[in-house]
């Protein structure tokens, strides 16, 4: 298989087929490197609108170093993965003071910075900075995977290793940049996971995985450990018109986000007892459980949670932030205005 030929046919295919995204209409790197952070696990229609919400509010490295955290998480409220826009302000904090405001432009310096791993670091270097550099995420490992029927379990680390080296080979000096956005465009739109478009694909005549007949055999994924489940209780405590929330320690699972309070039921609980025994624990009052008022299922990257929400009161005391950072009472139609998880936001929404 001519690996080179292969590159210079998906070069070209995306000169004349690629999508017209925002953040293709320049090489500024803070605008590549934004949007290659909301694209990580996200579609890109999804991801288009919070790209423009971001860029109007912190259109540079210097606006972005200066935000607030709840600002930055407000705005990426819906995206998941909440660590990504903290490190986000970390690195443009970091670009600031030690880069003079500016990206490097190697895969060694960018990958020193926070949160920035080999995906994209090979990202920002090949597309802003034309470094012949790969940028290998799933959609390049299950395009290679496929053309090449690679037999072994792709998500390895020794897997991803000759994966890459294949995709090195196809690197046409120069033109790393567009072969990189070829294959997450290919990726994206005709070698998908499911039902792929292999009429439509340049390589099909080439691709041992469509001439087998097989495409969707490939990539071979190592079996994977059950997913785990958990049962969570979380309180509507009211005083009046408002509401009792708390905000998630800054170093945890959804840190910094707002939350009504609760936690995971254990073994031999059912939910109000668990719901009391959360709020004693985390606000230091006994708690009267009244009604539910509605169940959520969510699903995260490594768990599944069914939340439970009960209305609450607390009959004496006052409520202190033991296992969080801070707790308020605010106003139903202000819930709005705090960023939160989904099922959180769900709650609130609900209660609006």
């Amino acid at each position: 298989m001519n690996f080179s030929q292969i590159g210079w046919l998906l070069t070209q295919w995306y000169q004349s087929h690629s999508r017209d995204l925002p953040w293709r209409a320049s090489k500024d790197p803070y605008r590549i490197w934004i949007s290659e952070v909301m694209l990580q696990q996200t579609r890109v229609e999804t991801v288009i609108p919070y790209y423009a919400r971001w860029m109007a509010a912190f259109p540079d490295l210097e606006s972005l170093s200066k935000a607030g955290e709840q600002e930055v998480l407000q705005l990426w409220e819906g995206l998941g993965y909440y660590s990504r826009a903290r490190n986000l302000v970390k690195a443009a904090c970091v670009l600031m003071a030690e880069y003079q405001g500016k990206f490097p432009d190697t895969v060694r310096e960018l990958k020193k910075l926070p949160g920035v791993g080999e995906y994209m670091a090979g990202a920002l270097a090949s597309i802003a900075y034309g470094r012949d550099e790969i940028a290998l995420d799933g959609n390049g490992l299950r395009v290679i995977a496929r053309l090449v029927e690679y037999s072994a379990p792709i998500n390895t680390q020794i897997s991803k290793q000759e994966i890459g080296g294949i995709m090195r080979q196809m690197l046409t000096p120069g033109s790393a940049g567009d072969f990189n956005q070829a294959i997450m465009d290919l990726g994206s739109l005709i070698c998908t996971p499911k039902n792929p478009l292999c009429a439509n694909c340049p390589l099909h005549s080439k691709c041992r995985a469509f001439l087998q007949g097989k495409p969707e055999a490939y990539p071979i994924k190592a079996r994977k450990t059950p997913i785990p489940h958990y049962v969570v209780v979380a309180a509507v405590i009211r005083v009046g018109n408002k509401v009792l929330i708390d905000k998630r320690k800054a170093d945890g699972l959804l840190g910094g986000l707002w939350e009504f309070p609760g936690g995971k039921v254990e073994a031999g609980e059912d939910l109000p007892g668990a719901l009391k025994r959360e709020i004693l624990e985390e606000l230091g009052v006994s708690l009267i459980v009244e009604d539910e008022i509605g169940h959520y299922k969510h699903a995260y990257t490594h768990y599944r949670v069914t939340v439970h929400v009960f209305t609450g009161r607390i009959p004496q005391g006052e409520p202190r932030a033991l296992e969080a950072d801070e707790i308020r009472w605010v106003e139903i139609s202000e819930l709005e205005g705090f960023p939160m998880g989904k099922v959180d936001r769900l709650i609130s929404r609900a209660l609006a």
